[in-house]
């Protein structure tokens, strides 16, 4: 074989393996191609930090009305639904024994008074001792304490209301037999209310003293304005959610009904859609793009809204987080941003 065929041999072969190289890359190109994406620029933004949580209608002040001794009722005045004053007689116990025993300390009493008197004038003269003198003074004091402790049994027989405010239902009768367990009625003061809720630690930021929350029931399509007044010092260690009290400011709403308490604020912070975390047993995760390589982060969470949640830890202002196609990236995947997003749309997409 000539030097020229064996030239043209291996300038045949060198170009079919080229072809052939070549043809591998485009295939794995088409097997592997540039996932697309759009991002946004992490950076410190102005965001809504609504979150709606449940309450209880409390009154202000409640009790129940039990008696504090057992025995017949002989006076009963408790009108279902009606307005009373604080002072006001409820109930009273049958007090006879009582009334009776009352009347012969008095008795004894007045002998025992007039004996001390009559001792004291003779003493002044000589006429008896110091000990004769002190044993009719002890006798007169402790018919006294006698009848002091006659007249607070006496006070534990009739039932009054506590405070001005409107009673329940009346559950027992006139005559009936009652002790200290026997539930008589309530009474609540039903002209201030109270609501009473829980938020998650995470939110914390969102209540404080003096602040408003808005109030909605499911009797009304009005919402009710209601001011924070107390917040319990320790966080539940079951639920880690914070015990909160405010006051309503307006309107009336029924003891014991179920509300939904609206805290609304302002917050900065980095924020992210709620669609492109990924949810991890341990932990959280976003994508950004790094040095133009894909990396998974571990993140934690803050407020979340309807739209988006902040971070709070794990990516840095000016990072570029994937927002679209985050399911289909890897690792190792190629990317092909499409675009780079506004996080002000992604907050109201309806705008």
């Amino acid at each position: 074989m000539s030097h020229s065929k064996i030239t043209l041999l291996i300038l045949f072969i060198v170009a079919f393996a080229s072809c052939k190289n070549a043809n591998k890359d485009q295939n794995a190109a088409k097997k592997n191609p540039p996932v697309p994406v759009d991002i946004i620029i992490a950076a410190n933004e102005d965001f809504p930090s609504n979150i709606e949580v449940n309450g209880t209608v409390l009154s202000e002040e409640m009790v129940e009305l039990h008696p504090e001794v057992s025995g017949r009722l002989t006076y009963l005045n408790i009108p279902d639904g009606a307005e009373v004053k604080a002072g006001t007689i409820l109930a009273k116990i049958n007090d006879a024994d009582l009334q009776a025993q009352l009347q012969q300390q008095k008795v004894q009493f007045d002998l025992a008074q007039k004996t001390e008197q009559r001792l004291k004038k003779l003493l002044a003269v000589n006429g008896v001792d110091q000990a004769t003198y002190d044993a009719a003074l002890s006798q007169m004091n402790l018919i006294d304490a006698n009848i002091k402790v006659l007249n607070a049994q006496i006070d534990k027989t009739v039932i009054k209301a506590p405070f001005s405010g409107r009673l329940g239902l009346r559950l027992v009768s006139e005559g009936a037999y009652v002790n200290p367990s026997t539930l008589i009625g309530t009474l609540q003061q039903s002209d201030k209310i109270k609501i009473d809720f829980t938020v998650p630690e995470t939110y914390q930021s969102l209540i404080g003293i003096g602040k408003s929350v808005s109030i909605q029931s499911s009797s009304s399509d009005k919402s009710l304005t209601a001011t924070i007044s107390a917040i319990e010092p320790q966080i539940n260690t079951t639920t880690r959610n914070i015990k909160v009290r405010a006051k309503l400011t307006e309107g009336t709403l029924n003891p014991g009904a179920f509300v939904k308490v609206m805290l609304d604020d302002k917050a900065n912070g980095i924020v992210v859609p709620t669609n492109v975390i990924i949810p991890d047993a341990l932990s959280n995760q976003v994508v950004i793009i790094k040095k133009g390589k894909v990396v998974f982060k571990n993140v934690e969470t803050g407020i979340r809204t309807e739209n988006v949640v902040e971070i709070t830890k794990g990516i840095d202002i000016g990072d570029s987080v994937i927002v679209s196609g985050v399911l289909f990236v890897r690792p190792t995947s190629k990317i092909k941003i499409k675009a780079v997003k506004k996080i002000d749309a992604l907050m109201n997409p309806a705008k």
